[in-house]
């Protein structure tokens, strides 16, 4: 499993497939959207580009744009 420099995100969704799972570059959190959030209720099935613009890592607050594309 690898990590895609920033530059692949930086918040253009429209760069990203329904089933990128994406990490945080701060903590290293994965956003997964077969399995969603608990922390923000969103449910599972939810891809990184319809979550809602307010939306941060539930973990460390960190700036949606500043997600990385994992490449599994």
């Amino acid at each position: 499993m690898s990590t895609r420099f920033e530059g692949s995100y930086l918040g253009d969704d429209q760069r990203l497939s329904d089933d990128a799972v994406l990490e945080c570059k701060i903590c290293w959190y994965q956003y997964d959207p077969a399995q969603g959030d608990e922390v923000w209720q969103i449910p599972a099935g939810t891809p990184f580009s319809q979550l809602p613009a307010h939306w941060c890592c539930p973990r460390c607050e960190g700036a949606r744009e500043q997600f990385m594309v994992v490449d599994v």
